[in-house]
């Protein structure tokens, strides 16, 4: 029986109060009952227009109405003809603007609960199906190697699109942990890195290779592979790994991180942990500044570090570029946002270490080349913050390290990597790219879909 409720299924989570002291997954995912009772909301669309804001282009309603049957299995499946990493991409994707945007249920109502039903699929799987992942995928001996560089989920959606078509694939890694973003960026508490690695060994059971602690532009270059190598094409997904600063008096102090080192000491490298080899410094006043989902992830990290933190943006909560729910989640957990407030200096003590944030009052004016108001300081609104750690939460932008180590490949002013928008092709013969390292920092799914589409093109361009 349709279930014509105009509200999706609430999803299940840690109080506020408990999961601001830990790093457990925050969202507990639905139960049986509610997945059921989520599918049948969906109406299944004769034209599907769920289908055309998803990156991978996953038949939706396929695996929703399989869900609605009770196969839950037979779901998992019809969704990994597309996306090869669902149980991540249920949990970190931009449904609300992707595919649920687009629900028929949304213009009267919430949009069917998407991304739930597809986490809820893959963990279902990943708990009750055979753990071996089946039988390996051969690669065809008669099909050339493909080279990958990163592990990030464009490299990742690349290589297992590849690898199914039968190719030889490997991925090289610059560090000794597999996952890019997924397992340095993206906090425990909303990407368990357990789910991260699993994927990760499904995809190696199709015949992927991973080789880490290889630095592509030091240990071996784009043209010792498709040299010396034996590769017949590459593709770059090293992702945009380089932080951006405001270049404000003392950035250079004791406590100011990028956003990019203090997770990333955070999530690799555990610092949060008692006895850390690699602790990180635990402000008792944070500041983050930026409003993306890197500084939600950046400032709950430090809230369940135990400091008071406060979120500053130049803009108003309504150009908040982050996902809603992190900034309810944020709240939730008492994290506190200054609005239309930019930071002008930073002050340290006499070991110089912070001691407080200078900030100056903003307004809104006319639009911007991003179309969105620009804003503008207010003169004589100075303000002082008393903070003793700033975590600068401002995007990133791609690596120079692989660009000026190969040769006749086109790159931007700002570091991306020029490509062809429909296939990733770049200016050098046989070499692709996708994903943040030619985009600049995105989204997981938007730099999945990169990286299928790059595969597609790797294979007409070797089979032409």
């Amino acid at each position: 029986m349709a279930n014509m409720s105009l509200e999706k299924n609430k999803m299940p989570v840690q109080d506020p109060a408990v999961r601001s002291a830990n790093f457990l997954e925050v969202a507990l995912g639905y139960t049986k009952e509610q997945a059921l009772d989520e599918a049948a909301r969906c109406l299944q669309c004769k034209n599907k227009p769920c289908v055309e804001d998803c990156p991978v282009n996953i038949d939706i309603p396929a695996f929703i109405a399989e869900i609605a049957a009770g196969d839950f299995e037979k779901a998992y499946q019809s969704i990994s003809q597309y996306n090869s990493l669902p149980a991540i991409c249920g949990r970190v994707c931009p449904q609300e603007t992707q595919c649920e945007g687009k629900c028929i249920r949304g213009k009267k109502g919430e949009p069917v609960g998407i991304g739930r039903l597809e986490r809820f699929v893959a963990d279902y799987h990943n708990e009750y199906s055979n753990p071996s992942g089946g039988a390996e995928i051969q690669a065809d001996s008669a099909k050339p190697k493909v080279a990958v560089i990163g592990s990030g989920p464009s490299g990742l959606a690349c290589a297992g699109s590849l690898a199914k078509k039968g190719y030889a694939v490997t991925i090289f890694e610059a560090l000794h942990v597999t996952g890019g973003v997924l397992s340095y960026g993206i906090p425990e508490f909303r990407l368990p890195k357990s789910i991260v690695q699993k994927e990760i060994e499904a995809l190696k059971g199709t015949g992927v290779e991973i080789i880490s602690n290889t630095v592509i532009g030091k240990t071996l270059s784009v043209d010792d592979l498709l040299n010396s190598g034996g590769y017949k094409a590459v593709f770059i997904g090293s992702g945009a790994g380089l932080p951006k600063f405001m270049n404000i008096p003392g950035e250079n102090l004791n406590g100011v991180y990028s956003a990019n080192e203090f997770l990333t000491r955070i999530n690799l490298m555990k610092a949060y942990l008692d006895g850390s080899t690699t602790p990180i410094h635990h402000g008792k006043k944070v500041a983050v500044v930026g409003g993306g989902n890197v500084a939600m992830d950046a400032a709950r990290c430090a809230r369940r570090l135990g400091a008071e933190v406060t979120i500053i943006y130049r803009r108003t909560e309504k150009e908040l570029p982050a996902r809603a729910e992190e900034v309810e989640h944020a709240k939730e957990e008492g994290i506190v946002f200054l609005f239309l407030t930019n930071p002008v200096s930073i002050a340290g003590n006499e070991k110089r270490w912070v001691t407080s944030i200078t900030c100056e009052k903003m307004k809104l004016g006319e639009p911007d080349a991003s179309g969105r108001a620009r804003p503008e300081p207010i003169v004589g609104s100075e303000t002082v913050i008393e903070s003793d750690c700033v975590i600068m939460a401002l995007g990133t932008s791609p690596n120079p390290l692989i660009s000026s180590t190969t040769a006749g490949l086109d790159i931007q002013k700002w570091g991306g990597i020029i490509t062809d928008e429909q296939d990733g092709k770049t200016s050098r013969e046989g070499v692709y790219a996708g994903g943040d390292a030619v985009t600049g920092a995105a989204t997981v799914i938007l730099a999945m879909g990169a990286g299928k589409r790059a595969a597609e093109a790797i294979d007409a361009y070797i089979t032409e």
